[in-house]
C-alpha cells in the first residue's frame, strides 16, 4: 500500500519523507489556507521533496475554469496530480486533463457509483472519504470494500482507490486488508501507527539492562 501524507506543511512532509514514509502528498484548499502561503509556492516546494504524486486542487466549479486551473497547476511540476471534485464539471475536466497526460485525483467520493464514474472519466485516483461517512453514522469502510470489489471486476480500469478522510490507524489497517492501493493520512495519524505501549516498555527494559553493563557501543 502506498502512503500519501495529507498536509500542506512542508516541514512535516520533509520529516516523514526522510523516514521513507511518503509515497505522495495530498493537499486541498483548506490545508493550503492553514499554511498561510501561496498555493503555487507550496506545491512547488512539496513536489521537490517527493517524486510521487502531489495533489493540488482546483477551486473553480465550472468546467472551463476547472480546465484552466488544472492546466495551470500541472505546469508547476511534473509530479502534480490535479484534484477535481466529483461533479459533472469535475468529471468533464478529468476526462480532458487525463487525455492530455495529466494525473487526476477525483475527490469527495461517497458512493461506489461515483467511484465508477470517476474511473470511466480516466481518473488516476479516486478518493472515497471514510471518516466523513463515519461522522454521519454510515460505514465508511463499506464504501472502500465495494469500490475495491467493483474495480477488481474490471481490470481495464486503471484508477487507484485512494482512501481519504482517515481518522485513526484502524481505518488504515482495514483499508489495507481490503486491498486499497493508496491511503492518505494526516501526519499525526502516520505517527500514531508507530505507537504501542509494549514497544515503549520493551525498549525501556532493553536500555535499562544495557546501562547496567557499563558498556558503550562506540
Amino acid at each position: 500500500m502506498k502512503f500519501f501524507v495529507d498536509t500542506a506543511e512542508v516541514s512535516e512532509i520533509r520529516s516523514l519523507a526522510e523516514a521513507g514514509l511518503v509515497d505522495g502528498v495530498t493537499t486541498n484548499p483548506s490545508l493550503i489556507a492553514k499554511s498561510g502561503r501561496r498555493m503555487a509556492e507550496v506545491i512547488e516546494e512539496i513536489c521537490a521533496i517527493t517524486p510521487g504524486p502531489v495533489s493540488a486542487e482546483v477551486t473553480a466549479t465550472e468546467f472551463e475554469d476547472m480546465l484552466a486551473e488544472g492546466r495551470h497547476l500541472r505546469a508547476i511540476a511534473s509530479n502534480v496530480a490535479v484534484k477535481v471534485p466529483l461533479t459533472e464539471a469535475g468529471l468533464r475536466a478529468c476526462r480532458v486533463l487525463s487525455g492530455e497526460g495529466t494525473l487526476v485525483n477525483v475527490t469527495l467520493c461517497f458512493t461506489p457509483a461515483q467511484a465508477l464514474l470517476a474511473a470511466k472519466a480516466g481518473a488516476a485516483f479516486v478518493s472515497p472519504f471514510v471518516g466523513r461517512l463515519d461522522d454521519i453514522a454510515t460505514d465508511g469502510m463499506r464504501l472502500i470494500a465495494d469500490v475495491v470489489a467493483i474495480f477488481r471486476n474490471y481490470p481495464q480500469l486503471k484508477t487507484e482507490v485512494l482512501v481519504a478522510s482517515i481518522r485513526h490507524p484502524i481505518h488504515l489497517v482495514e483499508a489495507a486488508k481490503l486491498g486499497a492501493g493508496v491511503a492518505t493520512l494526516p501526519p499525526a495519524v502516520i505517527r500514531q501507527l508507530l505507537k504501542h505501549p509494549l514497544t515503549d516498555r520493551g525498549l525501556e527494559a532493553f536500555l535499562a539492562d544495557w546501562r547496567k553493563t557499563g558498556q558503550s557501543i562506540l
